[in-house]
């Protein structure tokens, strides 16, 4: 379909099966890009909304250096913001239950950032969605976390899981931007390449 992007060997750097399912929807030829780990650390000036973009970044830069002229490399990072606050990743089962009860009954944002690397340059963007959580119990939360492991999930929870059948009232906003890849955006950018 996008036949400007047939000079390049596009490459996902993710180990997300969440972000490879949402781009394969896209109907591009695709490989995974080596893992290389990359110590996601921004400065604690930087607002909570400009983090997930600044993070793509931080690592694409991983891959500038290695880059082939014909690769064009995908990065991205989603964070929730409750607040003013970030919710990342829980660290263990019991602050993932934690970080579930205070999505409880308030609405957040949902913000991924993506980076779009070459040999010669970069685009980055990023897009924002709300999310209502109805109240949830600490038995549903326990459930959730006991039964689908949300440890590797921004803000505990994966909204094509049991949790968003149940807890997600309303989303303003791209849908599959909250499971971890705003796939409209990316491929009005992608078309642009």
């Amino acid at each position: 379909m996008l036949d400007n992007l047939k000079k390049y060997n596009l490459l996902l750097a993710s180990k997300s099966p969440r972000r490879r399912e949402l781009l394969g929807m896209l109907d591009v030829p695709f490989g995974i890009a080596p893992a290389i780990e990359v110590d996601e650390v921004y400065p604690s000036t930087l607002p909570a909304h400009e983090i997930p973009e600044y993070l793509a970044k931080l690592k694409a830069s991983a891959y500038q250096k290695l880059i082939k002229d014909n690769e064009l490399i995908i990065t991205a990072d989603t964070v929730v913001i409750l607040g003013d606050r970030v919710l990342g990743k829980p660290e263990n089962a019991a602050s993932a239950k934690r970080m579930l009860q205070e999505l409880s009954g308030r609405e957040h944002t949902v913000v991924t950032g993506v980076a779009l690397s070459t040999a010669y340059g970069q685009r980055s963007f990023s897009v924002d969605s709300r999310v209502k959580f109805a109240e949830i119990s600490e038995t549903e939360a326990e459930y959730y976390v006991d039964r689908y492991n949300p440890l590797d999930k921004a803000g505990s929870y994966g909204i094509q899981e049991w949790i968003g059948a149940v807890a997600v009232e309303a989303i303003s906003g791209s849908f599959y931007n909250v499971m971890g890849l705003p796939v409209h955006q990316l491929y009005k950018v992608l078309k642009e390449m």
